[in-house]
């Protein structure tokens, strides 16, 4: 099966669990791996948004990478959460590193300083360049302040073959369409907003790199399945259960919300790092009675 056939259908943006201690926690690696993989994810995004990548040093960086490949042992696809807003540091950083178990990269667009597209289109041109691996664009506007327009999208997508999808997390169904209507046949439309993922799929994407499915994989990819089949009547009736947690979530902030949401289920601890800090117990309340209520209801 090609590659772009195995990063369609459910991705999971994987968190970086820690201990008491902030350490980095290898065993709760593994456990979460293998619940992800056992109740039919596609792939796992390594080190993005979620995995609180941005408050890890390098080296924490590195030995969590492979810690995921040890986990994984090669059972599904990982794509590796790589960006900055410093384009000359991320090409160093790509030169030095090693993608040993990966088999892509996911890079957000350049976060506070705002470039233009014209700035996107040389940032990642040069990206695709220096990579050894296929590039997934990743447009997340709320947290970078910078939306990647389709027309750019379309242009590195039919310039450099190993550009081979984006996550557009924009939430703007109307970008979505723009970018189905016009990519070309080898590239991936990938959501990045759970909220509109189904009706996204049901449009002609691709499939979903999600929080949600973090902690109920089976149920979430049951949603996407139903769109790519365009049964749209079951996917949404399904998301209906689904969506009282998925605010939850959301609600005081990511991945604050599916950490507390994967200590329910016992496969983490509920520690984030400074300026993230767990959520409040009224909402772990709601997260935990929303997670037994699906799982009874699926």
């Amino acid at each position: 099966m090609s590659l772009l056939k195995k990063l369609k259908g459910t991705g999971v943006a994987v968190v970086t669990p820690f201990k008491k201690d902030l350490s980095i926690d290898f065993v709760a690696i593994k456990n979460l791996v293998d619940f992800l993989v056992e109740n039919d994810i596609n792939y796992i995004v390594v080190q993005g948004t979620t995995g609180e990548s941005s408050t890890m040093s390098n080296d924490e960086k590195i030995i969590s990478r492979k810690a995921f490949v040890e986990a994984n042992n090669n059972r599904v696809p990982l794509v590796l959460g790589l960006g900055s807003n410093d384009t000359m540091s991320l090409l160093n950083e790509i030169k030095e590193s090693d993608f040993l178990g990966y088999s892509a990269i996911l890079s957000v667009t350049p976060y506070y300083n705002r470039p233009t597209m014209e700035g996107l289109y040389k940032h990642y041109s040069l990206i695709a360049q220096s990579s050894t691996i296929p590039i997934i664009l990743y447009n997340v506007p709320s947290r970078t302040g910078c939306n990647i327009l389709p027309e750019t999208t379309i242009r590195l997508a039919n310039e450099f073959k190993n550009i081979i999808g984006i996550k557009e997390a924009s939430g703007d169904l109307n970008q979505v369409k723009q970018l189905i209507i016009n990519k070309p046949d080898d590239f991936l439309v990938i959501s990045g907003d759970d909220n509109t993922a189904y009706q996204s799929v049901l449009m002609g994407g691709d499939g979903v790199i999600s929080v949600i499915a973090g902690c109920i994989p089976k149920e979430f990819s049951e949603i996407i399945n139903l769109s790519m089949e365009k049964k749209e009547f079951e996917s949404q009736s399904k998301f209906k259960i689904v969506k009282p947690l998925l605010d939850y979530l959301f609600l005081e902030g990511n991945p604050s919300g599916i950490k507390s949401a994967l200590h329910k289920l016992n496969l983490c601890e509920n520690i984030l790092r400074l300026p993230l800090v767990p959520v409040s117990d009224e909402l772990k309340i709601k997260i935990n009675n929303s997670i037994s209520t699906i799982i009874k209801d699926y």
